[in-house]
């Protein structure tokens, strides 16, 4: 690492990167080797709370630096109308750059939303409002599936990372809760769907802290005009005296993956996964899908009779359909084709409340039963678990909204940690239901809101790994070998993920069109593979448009990880019936599959009586 004193600051050359630093300003043009700018940095920022907004007022100080053998680092104070003191830091190493706010107040605030790389700011000359950094990148690369399906969008285009989201128009950013918290800007032009430039010039730009301190909702970025910054969502449930913010930092990269790869190295030393039980890499079978088929049949002749339903028209919802003798149907029709999966997932809702884990047994009249039946022909089951839910929990065990609604189970109450330990012990232990293990889902919906109330610190992304580390510590006590099944594409939840979901297909891209299953698939699985490698993937299957799509699909499965089965009769969006020769192509895969994994034939495939 190279610094040179210029006549108006500073210039620092790293690896592929260098930067000059102004002395008045509070700028700073970060380029790349060549000098090209990538962007002109803003040393601007806000650190609101909910007792007032923090704007940088007009003061003398200038930018100071202090060098050391292996950084550079400059410090910038400035006037703030909340915090009795407040400075933005730049650190220069060979291998990036990394930015960090750094507030002091005379008693603990609530933080609001806090803003890196921008913020409002009074100037001398009066220009006053919001400034922002200046845009100098083409293109920016999201790793978090949204709809419209874009991956790569014009530096204009917003976009937002973290754990809230859904199905709604704006809010459809949840698939992977949390995803990798960076973002790429690249010289490409963007395009649409899920394809990606395999090389080229990039810098990656993280969010990075320890896991138990990022309490915060979402990550925004938020390009306006020629300029952006990014923000924070506190919500008002972080308490803050001395405070630093997260380090924002950038790191120069050659392509998409290797953005990826640089975030997953800062987020702490190279997390490699447990010991893998082989039972694991057992190909899949959910019966999400075929409730779903099932249900659009059911609805057109609600008697059920047509269908071969039990309760008429109480069973045409999907999770209505999560019934003992159901799924010994669909498991009995796959035998029957030479399709028998290692692992069945139990989906939603089994349960008699979500949050108690204990079963419903209007539809699963024997499920202790049921689960030794399955062990005794070789496969495991996992239960669907819905994370966040309160059904089947006291309002003190829950987030409440003011009116004390319950609203959210609350990992930061130790009755609540208590409980869902003894709930997973009892699903899991030989005592309780015998299960081996959790598709965890939904936890996109971690609480959000300013006038809700938690028991005890911790929120945002934080919360998430609070609850997951109860369910996944109270597993591995109950079964070594459970496995974990989460949606949590990041690093810091490595240690709660054995193994990783790619989740709900999408529809739409941004123009519009269908986007391919297949390639927005593949592409969910390179982010999964480049975030935590060597841990498995669950290739997931619903829903599917059409059967061609959905035998498409099929055969890629195979390649992008453990094959998930979710269909056996029909499909749900397109009403097609599945035939026998399109199971019987499944069956193959699955074979093909097990041989190159080292799986072997699965010891009952030559007697499907036995398990049917």
């Amino acid at each position: 690492m190279d610094i040179r004193t210029t006549e108006d600051g500073w210039l620092v050359a790293g690896d592929g990167y260098q930067v000059v630093v102004s002395r008045d300003e509070p700028r700073v043009d970060i380029r790349d080797a060549q000098g090209s700018s990538w962007t002109e940095l803003s040393l601007v920022s806000s650190v609101d709370t909910s007792d007032g907004v923090d704007e940088t007022m007009p003061s003398t100080d200038r930018t100071t630096v202090r060098t050391a053998p292996d950084e550079v680092v400059f410090t910038r104070r400035r006037a703030s109308t909340v915090w009795s003191t407040a400075e933005v830091r730049l650190r220069c190493t060979d291998s990036g750059i990394d930015l960090q706010v750094v507030v002091d107040a005379e008693r603990p605030l609530p933080l609001a939303d806090v803003t890196l790389a921008g913020g409002r700011m009074v100037r001398a000359n009066g220009a006053a409002g919001d400034f922002r950094s200046r845009i100098g990148f083409a293109s920016v690369f999201v790793p978090a599936p949204t709809e419209p399906v874009q991956v790569l969008r014009p530096a204009a285009t917003p976009a937002r990372l973290g754990v809230v989201g859904d199905a709604d128009a704006g809010r459809l950013h949840g698939i992977f809760s949390p995803p990798p918290l960076v973002l790429g800007f690249g010289r490409a032009l963007a395009g649409t769907g899920a394809d990606l430039p395999q090389g080229g010039d990039w810098l990656a730009v993280g969010v990075v802290d320890a896991v138990d301190r990022l309490g915060f909702t979402t990550m925004t970025y938020e390009p306006l005009d020629g300029g952006w910054h990014l923000r924070l969502a506190y919500e008002g449930h972080t308490l803050a005296g001395r405070w630093e913010s997260p380090r924002l930092v950038f790191t120069p990269a050659t392509s998409p993956m290797e953005v990826l790869a640089s975030y997953r190295e800062l987020c702490g030393p190279p997390t490699t996964p447990g010991e893998i039980a082989t039972w694991w890499l057992e190909p899949i079978f959910c019966g999400w899908g075929a409730q779903c088929a099932l249900s659009v049949r059911a609805a057109v002749a609600p008697s059920g009779a047509s269908a071969g339903l039990v309760g008429g028209e109480q069973a045409v919802r999907a999770p209505a359909l999560s019934r003992q003798n159901l799924y010994d149907r669909w498991l009995a029709h796959l035998a029957d084709n030479a399709i028998v999966p290692g692992t069945v997932v139990i989906d939603d809702k089994w349960q008699a409340s979500y949050a108690t884990l204990a079963p419903d047994v209007q539809k699963w009249p024997d499920l202790k039963g049921w689960i030794a039946q399955r062990h005794s022909a070789g496969q495991r089951v996992l239960l669907w678990f819905k994370a966040w839910d309160p059904e089947g929990l006291p309002p003190e065990e829950c987030i409440t909204d003011p009116t004390g609604r319950s609203i959210a189970a609350d990992p930061t109450h130790p009755g609540y940690r208590e409980r869902l330990a003894a709930a997973v012990a009892s699903a899991l232990g030989p005592d309780g239901l015998d299960a081996d293990g959790f598709k965890v889902d939904f936890t996109q919906r971690t609480p959000s809101g300013w006038a809700l109330r938690a028991a005890g610190p911790g929120w945002g992304v934080a919360a998430l790994h609070q609850l997951l580390s109860v369910l996944h510590r109270a597993a591995k006590q109950a079964k070594p070998d459970a496995l974990v099944v989460t949606h949590t594409v990041n690093p810091l939840f490595a240690d709660v993920t054995d193994m990783v979901r790619l989740n709900d297909v999408l529809s739409r891209d941004s123009f519009g069109r269908p986007a391919p299953v297949v390639g927005q698939l593949a592409f969910r699985a390179s982010v999964a593979s480049a975030t935590l490698p060597g841990t498995p993937i669950d290739t997931d299957q619903w829903p599917m448009p059409d059967k061609a799509e959905w035998l498409r699909y099929s055969h890629a499965q195979v390649d992008l990880g453990v094959p998930a089965l979710y269909y056996v009769e029909s499909i749900d969006n397109s009403d097609q019936t599945i035939t026998d020769a399109d199971l019987g192509l499944v069956a193959d895969l699955w074979a093909a599959y097990r041989d190159r994994v080292g799986l072997g034939t699965f010891p009952h495939l030559s007697a499907p009586e036995d398990i049917a």
